[in-house]
C-alpha cells in the first residue's frame, strides 16, 4: 500500500507528479493547507506538520528529495533514478536535491504573498530579494539546459519532475521570458500526463489565487 498526504499546488505535488510518472498505485488523502497538519494524528506521520507524508513499505516517510530517492530505488524499472556507480549518478542528486533550493525561495514568497493577510505585514524589500534570489536559480537551469532537452544527458529522469515541480510554484512570482531554455524545458514537462495529474483536481482548494504575484511596491 502506498498512500500520499498532499495538499494541492504544495511540495507534495512533486511526489504525486512522480507517482503518476512511476504507474504505479497509490492512494491520496488530501489536506486543507491549514493547521490541521499541526494536529497530533497528523504529526504523527510527518513531524514538522508537513506535506508531503509518505506512507510505503510499512512506514511513513517524509521530505521530497528522501521520498524521491527512495522511490526510484524501489521502483528502478521506471528508470528515473540514477542507482549508486551510474555516470550520473552525482548529477542526479544535485539536481534532485536543488529543487529544494528553489523551493525555499518560492515559499518565502508565497508566505508574503498569500499566507499574510495585511499589507502592513507584507515586505517590498523581502519580495524583491527573494523574487531575485528564483531569478539566479533560474539562470542556473538555463545555463544547464544549453544544449541538453533534460537536465541529464541520459534523458528524462525525476531530477527533472524535482525541479520542474519547484519551477512551477516559482512560476507565480518570476517571468519566464529571459530563460528561453528554461521555459522549452518546462512547456515539455507541463505536456507529460503525469504532470497534469498532479495538478489541483476539480472542487481542491488551491494555495494560489492569481497566476502572478510581482515583487510588491515600496511604501509612502
Amino acid at each position: 500500500m502506498i498512500r500520499l498526504h498532499h495538499c494541492p499546488q504544495t511540495r507534495s505535488m512533486r511526489t504525486l507528479w512522480l507517482l503518476n510518472e512511476l504507474g504505479v498505485g497509490f492512494d491520496v488523502v488530501v489536506h486543507p493547507f491549514d493547521k490541521s497538519l499541526r494536529s497530533a494524528d497528523y504529526l504523527a506521520l510527518s513531524p514538522a506538520g508537513r506535506v508531503p507524508a509518505l506512507e510505503i513499505d510499512g512506514r511513513t516517510l517524509f521530505e521530497t528529495g528522501a521520498i524521491t530517492e527512495y522511490l526510484c530505488e524501489r521502483f528502478p524499472e521506471a528508470g528515473l533514478g540514477r542507482a549508486p556507480g551510474h555516470g550520473e549518478r552525482a548529477d542526479w542528486l544535485v539536481w534532485v536535491h536543488f529543487a529544494e533550493t528553489l523551493s525555499q525561495h518560492a515559499a518565502a514568497l508565497t508566505q508574503q504573498h498569500v499566507m499574510l493577510y495585511e499589507d502592513s505585514m507584507r515586505s517590498p524589500i523581502i519580495t524583491r530579494l527573494e523574487a531575485a534570489r528564483l531569478g539566479k536559480c533560474f539562470a542556473a537551469i538555463e545555463a544547464r539546459l544549453d544544449g541538453r532537452g533534460w537536465l541529464l544527458d541520459g534523458g528524462f529522469s525525476a531530477a527533472d519532475v524535482s525541479v520542474g515541480q519547484a519551477v512551477y510554484m516559482a512560476l507565480h512570482f518570476v517571468d519566464p521570458a529571459p530563460y528561453p531554455a528554461l521555459a522549452a524545458w518546462y512547456g515539455r514537462l507541463s505536456a507529460r500526463p503525469a504532470f497534469a495529474a498532479s495538478l489541483p483536481q476539480p472542487g481542491e482548494a488551491r494555495l494560489y489565487a492569481q497566476p502572478f504575484y510581482p515583487p510588491l511596491a515600496d511604501r509612502p
